[in-house]
Formats: C-alpha cells, sequence, structure tokens
C-alpha cells in the first residue's frame, strides 16, 4: 500500500461484534489501513491499536457523532495512523446487541518538523481527551511531570498526577490545576492561570504561567484539550518577596511601641515567608536607653535577651502576651551569639537541598553558590530536632547601633531557604529595625518628657480648709507625645484658695518644659493676690516674651512654636463666692448640691500669646457643697466625638453618686477617656466649704488714733471667745501696727477682720492703693520697723489690691485648732 492509498482514504468503516472481535470490514478499511477482510475479520479490535488501549476499552464505546474517541492504529506496513473513533451500537431483533458500528477518521497529523518542534520544545506541552486522558506530551511536559509518554497515554489526569487536585496554598484560594482543564473541557472556553506546586525530587516550589484551550475539529467540535507551561519561578517569587515588602512597608512601624513593633515583623513575615519568627531585643532597648556595643561582651558570656515577639503560623499558637516581653539566654557558642558578635546573618539548613532535575532549579537559583554570601548556608542537622528544616538568624541593627537579633523558622513547608531569602530577611529586619530604634528613641524622650512633666506637677495637693479636693492626669497613649497640660491648687490670703488648669501648644519636652515655667509664673503672680483677670493679663505678657526667645537666631534653626490655654479661679469660703477668668480655656462646671448645673456667664478671653487683648473676670456666689469641675479640652473631645457632646457626657457623669471625690474623679477619666488618646487630659474636682459665720469677726475703725486702743481690745475679746488667749499677745502686736498704719499712711474705710481657719488670719484693709514694704530702719530712726516685726512674729503676711483698695494681712499658726 502506498501513501497515495492512505491519502485517498481519509474514513473507514467495519462492524465488532460484542465480543470486541472484528466481524465487518470494508474496503475502505483497507485503502485506510491495508488489513484485508481476511486479515481483520475474527480479530480483536484491539490488535489494531499501535498505543495501549483506553481502560474498558471496547466494551465502552464513545457513541454518537458528538461523543468521540481519538486513537493511534497500527498500518500493515507498520507505521501509525491516527484517527477518530465514532461507534454506533448495531441492533437485532428482539433488542438484542449485534454489536457496533464503527467509523475510523484519520486525524491528520503535522509534518515531521512540527512533530520536532514540539517534541522539543523547552515549554510543557500537552494533549488530552475530552475525559482528561493523555493523548500526547512532549519530553519537556514528561521531565515535569517525572512520567515518560508510555507512562500516561490512555491515563486520566487525576490518576497520574493526583496533587494537582489541589493547591499547593489554599489560603490564597488558588483554583486546582485539573478544575481548570475539566473546566476548558466543560466550556470549551480558554483559560489562563499560574501553578504553584513542587515537583517530585524537588526541595522546592515551582510556578507555572500555564494556558489551556479548547481542540477542535473542522465542524468545530471539541476534540481534545490542550496546554502549555512555562516555569517563571525566579519571576513568581521575586514578586512574591516584593509583596512581602509592601506589606511590611505598611505593617511595620504602625505605632512607636518596641514591643508593639517586634510583634508586626513577627506577624508580617508569617505565614507568606517563613513558619515562625521570634525577635530577641536588649533589655535596654526596651527600656529606651542604648543598646550595648559587641565590644562589651566578655569572651564566654552567655549573652541575655528579652524575647520581645514570637508568632507561629502552628494552629493554636499565638504571640506573647500584648506588651510583655521574656527572658531569653544564647549560649556565647550558639548562632544567635555569633550574629550579635559578628554583625553577620546566619543561614542553617536541616540537610542539603535536593535539585531534583535541571526543572526544579527553585525559587533564586539557590544552587548556585555563586549567590550566597561567604560562609552560608550551614548544613545543621541539629536543628531538625527542634522541627526545622531551615532557619536564618539575622541581626538587629540600625544606626550603627545593635538592637538584638531575629531568627526565620520554618517547619510545615519542605522547601530550603534561599539566597533570595536571606536577601528578605535582611531587607525585612531592616525595616523593623529603623521603626524598632524609632520607638526606642521615642519612648526615650516620652519617659523624659512624663517624668518632667510629673515633677512639675503637683505631687499632693496642699492643705486647706475651702475646699476638698481630688485630681486626675492622664497623659496620651503610646503613639502620641506627652503634651503640656496641667493643674494646680494655690492657698491663698483670707482662707481663699485658687484653682488653675492650663494647656500648653505642643507635645514633648518643649511642652512639658513651657508648661513648668507657666504653672511658676502662676504661683508667683498667685502669691502677690492678683485677681484673675490681672493674673491672665501678666501672664499673656510672659507668654509673648517666651516665644519672641523662641525664634530661630539661624536660617537652620527650627521655629519654636508657644502658646496656650489657661483658667484661673478662686473660692473665697467666707462669701462664697467664685470668681473666675479664661484665656482661651474651656469653662468650668458648677454643680449645686441638688445636681443641677449652675450657668457660668462668662465669656473667655484669647488664649496666651495673642496679646493686646482683655481678659475678664466673672463672678458668682455657690451654695456650699457644690461641686466644681475643671478640665482640660483632651478630657471632652476626641476622635469619636465632639466638645458638646463630651461636655454632656461629663456632666452625666459628674451626677452619679460615689463615695468620694477620688471615686468620682476615676469614673469620669475611665468614661469620658478612651484607650487610644491623642492628648493628655487633666480633670480637677472640688467640692465647696463655708466658713462658719462665727469663725469670722470685722470692725469698721476710724481714720483716728485713738481707735487703735480699741480695735486691739475687739482683737482680744475675740480671741478670748474662741479660746485662743495664746495667740493674744502677737495679735495684740499685729493688729497694733496693721491699724496704726492703716490711720496713719492709709485712706477710710478701714476695716480690721480676724478669721480662724487653719490659722488665724488678721487683716486690716483700707482704700488707698499704695502698698507697704519692708525695709531696714536705723539707729536712730523713729518708724520703719513695724512690718518688720509683723514678719518675725508671724507665719506669713502680704498685701492684696481690691477693686476699692487693699488689704494688708497676716496669718498666725494655731497650735490645736479646733477640729470642723
Amino acid at each position: 500500500m502506498d501513501m497515495a492509498d492512505k491519502k485517498d482514504a481519509p474514513a473507514a468503516a467495519l462492524v465488532v461484534g460484542p465480543d470486541g472481535l472484528v466481524s465487518g470490514w470494508s474496503e475502505s478499511g483497507r485503502l485506510l489501513l491495508g488489513w484485508t477482510a481476511e486479515d481483520a475479520v475474527g480479530r480483536p479490535l484491539t490488535d489494531l491499536l499501535a498505543a495501549p488501549a483506553p481502560p474498558g476499552f471496547p466494551d465502552s464505546f464513545p457513541t454518537g457523532p458528538d461523543h468521540t474517541s481519538p486513537v493511534s492504529l497500527r498500518h500493515r506496513d507498520g507505521s501509525t495512523v491516527d484517527a477518530v473513533v465514532t461507534a454506533h451500537p448495531l441492533g437485532g431483533t428482539e433488542g438484542r446487541a449485534l454489536g457496533h458500528v464503527v467509523t475510523l477518521q484519520r486525524w491528520e497529523r503535522r509534518p515531521t518538523i512540527a512533530d520536532w518542534a514540539f517534541e522539543q520544545s523547552p515549554f510543557a506541552l500537552g494533549v488530552y481527551d475530552p475525559e482528561l486522558r493523555f493523548l500526547w506530551i512532549n519530553a519537556s511536559s514528561g521531565r515535569v511531570i517525572a512520567h515518560s509518554e508510555e507512562q500516561v497515554l490512555g491515563k486520566k489526569y487525576r490518576e497520574v498526577l493526583p496533587e494537582f487536585d489541589r493547591s499547593l496554598f489554599p489560603e490564597r484560594d488558588d483554583k486546582p490545576y485539573t478544575d481548570a482543564l475539566a473546566q476548558v473541557a466543560r466550556t470549551g472556553e480558554p483559560t489562563r492561570l499560574i501553578t504553584v506546586f513542587q515537583p517530585r525530587g524537588s526541595d522546592y516550589a515551582n510556578a507555572w504561567a500555564t494556558s489551556i484551550w479548547p481542540v477542535r475539529d473542522a465542524e468545530g467540535r471539541l476534540r481534545a484539550v490542550a496546554n502549555w507551561g512555562f516555569d517563571m519561578s525566579a519571576e513568581y517569587w521575586a514578586r512574591q518577596r516584593l509583596l512581602i515588602l509592601n506589606q511590611a512597608s505598611g505593617g511595620i512601624g504602625r505605632t512607636l511601641d518596641v514591643i508593639g513593633t517586634a510583634q508586626e515583623l513577627a506577624r508580617t513575615s508569617v505565614p507568606g515567608f517563613t513558619d515562625l519568627v521570634t525577635v530577641d531585643l536588649f533589655d535596654e532597648v526596651l527600656r529606651g536607653e542604648e543598646p550595648p556595643s559587641p565590644a562589651t561582651f566578655a569572651p564566654g558570656d552567655t549573652l541575655t535577651l528579652s524575647r520581645a515577639a514570637r508568632h507561629s503560623a502552628q494552629e493554636g499558637s499565638t504571640d506573647l502576651p500584648a506588651g510583655t516581653a521574656i527572658p531569653v539566654s544564647h549560649a556565647r557558642d550558639s548562632v544567635a551569639a555569633r550574629c550579635l558578635t559578628t554583625g553577620r546573618s546566619t543561614v542553617q539548613l536541616a540537610a542539603e537541598p535536593s535539585q531534583g532535575g535541571e526543572w526544579a532549579f527553585g525559587p533564586g537559583l539557590a544552587a548556585d553558590p555563586a549567590h550566597w554570601p561567604p560562609g552560608n548556608p550551614l548544613i545543621d542537622e541539629s536543628i531538625a530536632a527542634d522541627g526545622l528544616t531551615g532557619r536564618i538568624t539575622v541581626p538587629l541593627r540600625a544606626r550603627g547601633a545593635l538592637l538584638g537579633v531575629v531568627a526565620f523558622s520554618r517547619t510545615d513547608r519542605p522547601e530550603a531557604f534561599t539566597a533570595d531569602d536571606l536577601i528578605l530577611a535582611e531587607e525585612l529586619t531592616a525595616k523593623a529595625a529603623i521603626a524598632i530604634d524609632n520607638a526606642r528613641r521615642y519612648s526615650r524622650e516620652r519617659a523624659t518628657a512624663l517624668t518632667l512633666q510629673r515633677s512639675l506637677l503637683p505631687q499632693r495637693l496642699p492643705s486647706q480648709e475651702a475646699l476638698e479636693v481630688a485630681s486626675g492626669y492622664l497623659p496620651t497613649g503610646t503613639d502620641a507625645e506627652v503634651g503640656g497640660d496641667w493643674f494646680d491648687v494655690i492657698p491663698l490670703s483670707g482662707a481663699r484658695v485658687g484653682l488653675v488648669v492650663g494647656d500648653v501648644v505642643g507635645h514633648g519636652l518643649h511642652a512639658s518644659a513651657s508648661m513648668g515655667r507657666l504653672r511658676t509664673a502662676v504661683r508667683t503672680l498667685a502669691d502677690v493676690d492678683l485677681p484673675p483677670d490681672e493674673l491672665l493679663t501678666h501672664l499673656d505678657d510672659l507668654v509673648l516674651h517666651l516665644a519672641s526667645d523662641l525664634q530661630p537666631a539661624g536660617p537652620f534653626q527650627p521655629t519654636g512654636e508657644f502658646g496656650a490655654t489657661c483658667l484661673y479661679t478662686v473660692y473665697d469660703p467666707v462669701s462664697r463666692h467664685f470668681t473666675l477668668a479664661s484665656a482661651g480655656h474651656p469653662l468650668p462646671l458648677v454643680i449645686s448640691p441638688d445636681g443641677t448645673e449652675t450657668p457660668v456667664h462668662a465669656q473667655p478671653g484669647p488664649p496666651l500669646g495673642v496679646g493686646g487683648l482683655p481678659f475678664e473676670a466673672t463672678e458668682i456666689e455657690v451654695a456650699e457643697g457644690s461641686l466644681l469641675a475643671l478640665y482640660t479640652d483632651g478630657l471632652v473631645e476626641s476622635r469619636e466625638r465632639d466638645v458638646n457632646q463630651g461636655v454632656t457626657e461629663l456632666l452625666r457623669v459628674l451626677n452619679r453618686s460615689a463615695t468620694s471625690l477620688e471615686d468620682l474623679c476615676d469614673s469620669v477619666m475611665n468614661a469620658l477617656l478612651p484607650e487610644r488618646r491623642t492628648d493628655d487630659a487633666a480633670l480637677l474636682l472640688a467640692r465647696t466649704h463655708a466658713l462658719d459665720p462665727q469663725h469670722v469677726a470685722d470692725w469698721d475703725v476710724e481714720p483716728d488714733p485713738a481707735q487703735v486702743p480699741r480695735a486691739r481690745k475687739f482683737a482680744l475679746d475675740q480671741l478670748d471667745a474662741w479660746g485662743l488667749d495664746e495667740a493674744s499677745f502677737v495679735t495684740e502686736l499685729v493688729v497694733s501696727e496693721l491699724v496704726t498704719n492703716a490711720i496713719r499712711y492709709g485712706a477710710p474705710p478701714i476695716k480690721l477682720r480676724l478669721i480662724r481657719d487653719t490659722s488665724l488670719i488678721c487683716e486690716v484693709s483700707d482704700a488707698s492703693n499704695t502698698a507697704p514694704h519692708l525695709r531696714r530702719a536705723r539707729a536712730f530712726d523713729e518708724g520703719g520697723r513695724g512690718l518688720l516685726l509683723v514678719a518675725q512674729l508671724t507665719q506669713g503676711w502680704g498685701t492684696r489690691h481690691t477693686t476699692y483698695g487693699k488689704t494688708i494681712w497676716c496669718a498666725q499658726a494655731l497650735p490645736d485648732p479646733e477640729p470642723r
């Protein structure tokens, strides 16, 4: 039979009996295959096949024109004829099956040069029937799946490669490769995908870019499914490393917290890069101090660090408790200690990685020694005892300082670390090191600012009888700098008490130092008994001067910003008057004993540092037992609510019943402040007391020197009524001197007032604005010794100016004051 005969016979028909034997043979069969009827009839149909028959063939013929099966037939001359088999059932009388009429349709092959090209292609090529049985693969595909063409022909894909029925990375929702083949066979629509799998005999997972498309005949019927793919492992894993680094850029360093940043490094690396990460830091780093130098490590010493983070991909494994670190020790001969001492990374592999043939070279060409730095990798079988297949240990360094050490370990995945993995581990560590060092430096500055701020705030509130006082202060959260909120309680003359709260613009050491200046200034101005509005005026001038001092001296020095708000109030327990003035600060809340809010009709002035605008003082009368609440805006304002909502919430909490002001203060701070604060918050609560009228005595003095003896008698009689005879001698001298000076140098009206509080207070008021002062009298001077005598005999003295003149006062300590 020559080639012309075979070309003239594109198809043939034959009959196959129920027993699988050829029972009918046509001339077209002879033209197609060269076998005569005498040669073919009576022989099994499988004798005509050039390749092993598909499972169940010919019992499970594909029947009907839309169901075909490609086969390879043997020509009588020894050549191979590719054909498509179609069978039609042949029925007899009474429904008996007589066999099948089988049609063989020649499947034209490509020219020989094309066969060579496809067979020698470096890309993996394959063809499968609609049931996903192997029809043909090239040599490259055979090397990838570790099977020859003869081993797989006629077998279903799932039988040969069951591992392709699952995804290597199910957490990424990757579609199993077999599902993609079946989808194309079912829908006839081509698809493209990237498949990640681990070839047999390799320690690395490879990534393949694959295209799958349907193969149709001239009539458009789907006859087969074909695919081709190429290994893009290097590109794929490089992209995965970039994704991990991108994730690290957004996931590491989100907070200025050392332990939090270490935990971010551990969580970012698992499971995309590795299975277990530990971060060990020097204790000095956790405290915000300078880390030790490797030169200080003594030979043979065990290095003790603190494990700040540990994260594992294993189910049930969690990080260390939030914000905590546990001590860990590294022997001098350990890998971690060597990395800390030398500053170089180390890669340990449990076994020499296998290559699995030229198609399993792994991501990053790990087998090439030229890609590894000197001394890496180390084959260390001992890590297998810890359940590890590999570990990369990297020193944690930033700005020349050694902060600790990081260990990246693999447990669940079999692929070995590569030289590119070492580069990725060092990149991740470098990003985290900068963030940890930033957090360390911030922690140090914040601790310094907190120490300064707390040292400037009152450590305990002064003892006085006019008010029962409680305070609360909370700095910002760990991710923000310390602010400049402050408060103070200042005892004043006449049993009065000054309450002050303030807030300095900015954060950090500058704000804390500025707060200290303002608090000192307020105390100094309060000691001279300035009324609230005048005190704020002087304080405003001080802020203006301080701001000018902060102007840069050179072009490269930063400009310091300085501004503040302040609320200064004075409570008088004798008159129950509450006087206040505000420099841009929230007004206080006044709650009556019955729980109703007493309105404070006051106009806040501008913030301190604006200059040129007046401050107004407002005076209201409050009932005994009223609650005064002074606060900074950090207490009532946050990202979740505005100021009005915060004040409403504050009023609601203040109306709760509490056993003490301290408990009420704690309730307010807990209820109003979120866990993550962006500003300091200060609260000063005071409950008013009224001085018993029986403890106050006053007398109008006529501007006549003859009234001095009467003033002394009035004072002595009052001391006798109070049972304070032991204070009579000093009080008689003080009253005589102060009344005499008021009559001689002052202006009427003149008034003498005695107040019995924690001390005995003597006040003499007149309408003159001239203030007396101490001076040293010469030997023959007739005057100048009175105030010096008052200063020596009393606990303190001073002058305060009022709207109608001045008041000179002095106070004596009472040895055994009568309890309230």
